[in-house]
């Protein structure tokens, strides 16, 4: 599996990316992670929608509670044809919980604890540590990558407007 290196921080810290570097104008990977319920969902689940893919390292961390929180509250102003997806390896169990408790009902969240495999391949996996990097991308209706931010150190935000203006201009 290919090793990316110099691009993440983790509190400063230099990690390592398993997994290629995914540019716009890609066609995005499709994936299978598991919904809340433990039931699969795979990128052909969202078909014809604008996705704005959230990916985290943990919900149940300061900084990805604050990112899912803000994507949620865009959610319905982006309007039907667009969905939210937040990722991370939380089990799908602790996703809900922590739905329930932040009242977070717009935003999908989706797990890829079982086999990171959707890290491995959207090149967010963080060597050794079998979490994902910080990351934001926009996938258009046919399925090709049209907005990337990998963020440069996982403990800070992604740019929420960019993101959501690349997400705009899609409808």
């Amino acid at each position: 599996m290919q090793e990316r290196t110099g691009l993440v921080t983790l509190q400063g810290n230099a990690v390592t990316l398993l997994g290629p570097e995914l540019k716009v104008g890609v066609k995005a990977p499709d994936f299978t992670l598991l919904k809340n319920d433990m039931s699969p969902a795979s990128l052909a689940d969202y078909k014809g929608k604008v996705i704005v893919l959230s990916v985290v390292p943990s919900l149940d961390t300061p900084v990805c509670d604050t990112q899912t929180r803000k994507f949620n509250e865009q959610a319905a102003a982006l309007g039907d044809n667009v969905v939210i997806l937040t990722v991370s390896v939380d089990l799908p169990f602790a996703q809900a919980r922590w739905c329930g408790a932040a009242g977070v009902d717009k935003v999908v969240t989706l797990s890829d604890h079982r086999e990171a495999a959707f890290g491995a391949s959207y090149g967010l996996l963080i060597a050794g540590l079998r979490l994902l990097a910080r990351a934001v991308l926009v996938i258009d209706t046919q399925g090709v990558i049209q907005y990337v931010q990998l963020v440069a150190e996982v403990a800070t935000e992604p740019d929420y407007e960019a993101a959501l203006a690349a997400a705009q201009k899609l409808v």
